[in-house]
């Protein structure tokens, strides 16, 4: 299971650079022919995914590793890490687009240089299209697998073909006489780049910070608890997110008449049951409480 995890992730990995290599190679090519600073930070998006790749990579096959002694739980916060680590760097290369844009406003340079060609407009089109591909084809594998780190991968080419988006309407703009698209557009991609980022940050933090599953989750648990034989009710179910992987304890009530082997089998049936049915469940303890100890129970 970890093994194809990893060699899922791998393979979509691979694919992205080689993609963002070509595009952003591209994509610089036609800035530069076409006069289009809009087309060149764009081209500075597309190659900052290519490291941001590699720190996927990373924090997959950290994520991946067996428990050891120093980290009995495991390394799935890795990936939480390495979500951080690209939130970070997509956030960096926003501010610094917009900064490079806003700085071109304001000092008036885009008056003067020369309208941008249509090599810059193709270059735009080819790459909202591309990249919107590779959203879809990475957010696939993303929830197949449920990498947390691979869909913030996936995000970040959706914002970058958000942001050629805005490369195209600046380049139009610049074209039909007004210059001041051109660096507008870059202003409007560095938003696109921050809000993605944030988004990734709050996703891994979430993930960080052992937040509990969904409402909809914890009844599907609660409902394969109550589904066996013995089990009279639930006292207590408590659930954390560990990277991309859940953490349950839960106490069931039942009969105390019954005989200390005759509580621990059935408690044993609902520990095996939900692995069995929730793949994301790495560890689950179940505790069995006997009726009429005063706890409230939730049946």
């Amino acid at each position: 299971m970890e093994h194809s995890f990893e060699k899922t992730a791998m393979k979509v990995s691979f694919v992205t650079i080689v993609v963002n290599l070509l595009l952003s190679a591209f994509k610089l090519a036609a800035g530069l022919i076409a006069h289009s600073g809009a087309m060149l930070s764009d081209a500075v998006h597309s190659a900052s995914d290519v490291f941001s790749t590699f720190i996927v990579i990373a924090g997959i096959r950290i994520a991946g590793k067996k428990s050891d002694k120093e980290h009995p739980y495991g390394h799935e916060r890795m990936e939480c890490v390495a979500a951080i680590v690209l939130a970070t760097l997509l956030c960096v290369t926003g501010l610094g687009i917009g900064s490079s844009a806003l700085g071109t406003i304001v000092r008036g340079r885009y008056d003067t240089p020369v309208v941008p060609g249509l090599l810059a407009l193709a270059a735009a089109i080819g790459s909202i299209v591309t990249k919107e591909a590779m959203f879809w084809y990475t957010r696939g594998y993303a929830k197949k697998i449920d990498s947390g780190a691979l869909m913030a991968d996936a995000w970040h080419h959706r914002s970058d073909a958000l942001s050629s988006v805005g490369a195209l309407v600046g380049i139009m703009g610049a074209r039909m006489g007004y210059p001041v698209m051109d660096p507008a557009a870059s202003i409007v991609i560095c938003l696109f780049i921050v809000k993605a980022a944030y988004e990734i940050f709050k996703d891994a933090i979430d993930k960080m910070v052992d937040k509990a599953c969904d409402d909809a989750v914890e009844e599907e648990l609660r409902e394969c608890a109550l589904s066996h034989a013995g089990v009279l009710g639930i006292d207590l179910l408590q659930t954390r997110v560990f990277g991309n992987k859940i953490y349950v304890d839960l106490e069931i009530c039942a009969d105390g008449t019954k005989t200390l082997e005759e509580t621990h089998a059935i408690a044993e049936r609902v520990h095996d049951s939900i692995e069995q049915h929730f793949p994301k469940v790495k560890h689950i303890m179940v505790h069995v409480n006997p009726t009429g100890t005063g706890k409230k129970t939730y049946g």
